[in-house]
């Protein structure tokens, strides 16, 4: 079977556009939609990519993206940060808590796929 990838995303269209792209390169996708449970649905399914959002209810992806980094388990574990804010601030504060890819809303489907398998590696 192929590579896991956790998407946490709150966006009914976003989801599907990622789960459709990925899927369809044979990628195993898991969603998740709220900030507050994201870290026991990480640890649950123990996928090779995270696709994170920034803006989720009940807790920012810059959070758990920070919980992610400080736990020993999943401090390696290749994110890409979406956003539909591509400020230059929220780029950095990607880049400060350890992102490992940033891409803002919308976004090319290739770019996503492309994104993905590089992060997920050989």
């Amino acid at each position: 079977m192929g590579k896991t990838v956790l998407l946490i995303e709150d966006e009914p269209n976003i989801i599907e556009a990622v789960r459709f792209i990925l899927s369809r390169d044979g990628w195993r996708v898991e969603t998740h939609s709220d900030g507050a449970t994201a870290m026991s649905a990480i640890q649950k399914i123990k996928p090779d990519v995270v696709i994170l959002d920034v803006m989720l209810p009940n807790r920012s992806g810059f959070d758990i993206l920070q919980e992610l980094r400080s736990a020993e388990e999943t401090e390696a574990l290749p994110v890409l940060m979406l956003t539909a804010r591509g400020q230059t601030k929220d780029r950095e504060l990607a880049e400060h808590y350890g992102a490992s890819r940033f891409m803002t809303k919308p976004f090319a489907n290739s770019d996503v796929l492309n994104c993905v398998r590089e992060l997920a590696g050989p």
